[in-house]
Parts: C-alpha cells; sequence; structure tokens
C-alpha cells in the first residue's frame, strides 16, 4: 500500500493574499484554484508540481481566525527544503522575508528560520547530504 501526504491545511485571513505570497513572494507554483461556492475556493500551493501542497483556507469565523499564523503554538510548522540554501536565503531576504535568526549549521545541514505572511514559522533547510 502506497500512501503521502498530499496536503496541509494553512488557515489564511484571505486567499489572494495568500496566493500572492506564496507565489510571488516564495516562489510557489498556484497548483489548483476551484471555486467551490458561497465564497469558498479550494487553492492549492507547492514549491514544485509534485509533492506536499499548502491548502489554503481562508478563515471560517473569529475562532478560526484567532489561530492564523499560529497554528503550532509558536514553534516551527512547515520546513521548505533547498538544494542551495544560500541562493534562497540571499533571495527571500531580497523579497522582504523576516527570518528570526541567522543561518546555522548543524549535523542535518542548514538552516534558518523564516516567518510567512502571518507569522508562521518555517526552517529553510538545506539537508547534508552524503
Amino acid at each position: 500500500m502506497t500512501r503521502t501526504i498530499a496536503s496541509l491545511a494553512l488557515v489564511v485571513a484571505d486567499y489572494d493574499e495568500a496566493i500572492a505570497f506564496y507565489v510571488d513572494t516564495l516562489g510557489f507554483s498556484l497548483i489548483e484554484d476551484t471555486p467551490l461556492g458561497g465564497g469558498k475556493r479550494w487553492v492549492r500551493v507547492g514549491p514544485g508540481e509534485n509533492g506536499t501542497t499548502l491548502l489554503l483556507a481562508q478563515a471560517d469565523g473569529p475562532e478560526q481566525a484567532a489561530h492564523i499564523g499560529d497554528q503550532t503554538g509558536g514553534r516551527v510548522f512547515l520546513f521548505l527544503e533547498t538544494d542551495d540554501f544560500a541562493r534562497d536565503h540571499a533571495l527571500f531576504l531580497a523579497r522582504g522575508i523576516r527570518f528570526l535568526e541567522e543561518p546555522r549549521f548543524e549535523a542535518y545541514g542548514t538552516v534558518a528560520v523564516f516567518q510567512d505572511l502571518y507569522g508562521n514559522r518555517w526552517d529553510l533547510i538545506e539537508p547534508k547530504r552524503p
């Protein structure tokens, strides 16, 4: 049996501003944007055409809105793996991405924590290669 995690839901304030951030700032692809009626949409973005995607879910009411940007209680939530940390770190800085630390060199690779437009914490990471 083959199983994969296809998508992770990420609660956002607004579909279009989230799409703009993930596509224009992080360089993700807009995989799907399907209207569902009643103002809801099925919006998926991802760093490539294959692999896990983010399902951008616009908050539906104050309870969901209260968790925008803090879906994990302040912990790093998502991990963006790159094959060239220096390139992507410099690109993200130039595009206004807020890093919370200087790059670190860990046993598992080079990493730095950044925030998305809502404050969710991400690791930008280039794993060590054997």
